[in-house]
């Protein structure tokens, strides 16, 4: 029997030997320590080259180590109108490079509202993704942009956000930062089972039952104060009930990958792998 989930790093993990090295070091160490799963970090700009993908992605297939890849932080659906190009193709080379490397799926941060209505900030949102999703498929890059829930009540990126985005058009699904949406409102709450089980029913509704089978998931612990998200911290050092938060993804049968954003990042998602198959029952 096989885990529902994969578990893994977003970026490589921190013992990753200096040689190799690079990604396909990153995906050796992982499956040697027993995660299946790797975000690749390329979160300050896509510089790779078309012969180092092929490497990536053929030591994937090999190890049997999903990828996924965050893409620069410097993306905005809501940027400026001189800055959006920078923005959009910060976005489109990240998914093309990613395909190109056998990442599946494609994270970004979808930006700010600058203090404007969030309903308002959609509308220029949702229209500028609909037109990269469509130069996707017209150069038959096959991979799913996933817009992340940010931890900050700023952002652009709330569970509602990252709905509409998915809904509104194909090849679109959020990234579920549970860290993220347990810090977003500031006062602790989303942290217990009924909250988690009434989130993934919306999520179920909205996007239908496949989705929750296909979850990608962002998790560590996490301090924050009225504002949201301050940094990330390891599982044991913060208060996300994170079997509560497991009981209720039992419950309603998903299944996916959860990538560990702790500072003590492969330790923490071996933590993560412990704990999801003592609550599920399941045996790697």
């Amino acid at each position: 029997m096989t885990l529902s989930f994969r578990f893994g790093t977003v970026g490589s993990p921190i013992g990753t030997p200096k040689k190799p090295g690079g990604s396909a070091g990153a995906i050796e160490f992982s499956k040697s320590i027993g995660l299946d799963a790797l975000e690749l970090g390329w979160v300050q700009s896509v510089r790779v080259t078309e012969a180092t993908c092929a490497a990536i992605k053929s030591t994937g297939e090999t190890r049997d180590v999903a990828l996924s890849v965050h893409a620069p932080y410097f993306i905005n659906l809501n940027a400026t109108a001189e800055e959006w190009p920078k923005s959009r193709k910060r976005l489109m080379d990240a998914a093309h490079y990613g395909g190109l490397a056998g990442a599946t799926d494609i994270i970004f941060h979808p930006g700010s509202y600058f203090g404007n209505d969030p309903a308002d900030v959609l509308k220029i949102a949702i229209p500028r993704l609909e037109k990269c999703v469509k130069e996707l498929q017209k150069n038959g890059d096959k991979v799913t942009l996933r817009p992340e829930t940010m931890g900050k009540s700023a952002m652009l990126g709330s569970l509602e956000d990252a709905i509409a985005m998915s809904k509104a058009m194909d090849m679109v699904q959020p990234c579920l930062d549970f860290a993220h949406l347990h810090a977003r409102p500031g006062d602790g709450t989303m942290n217990t089972y009924d909250e988690w089980s009434r989130l993934l029913e919306k999520y179920g509704k909205a996007l239908g039952k496949k989705a929750l089978k296909n979850l990608h998931i962002h998790l560590s612990g996490i301090e924050y104060g009225p504002k949201g998200e301050k940094n990330h911290l390891p599982l044991a050092d913060a208060d996300l009930d994170l079997k509560a938060l497991f009981k209720a993804m039992k419950e309603f049968g998903c299944s996916g990958r959860i990538l560990c954003e702790s500072p003590i990042m492969e330790e923490d998602a071996l933590n993560m792998k412990k704990a999801w198959m003592k609550i599920s029952g399941e045996k790697a």
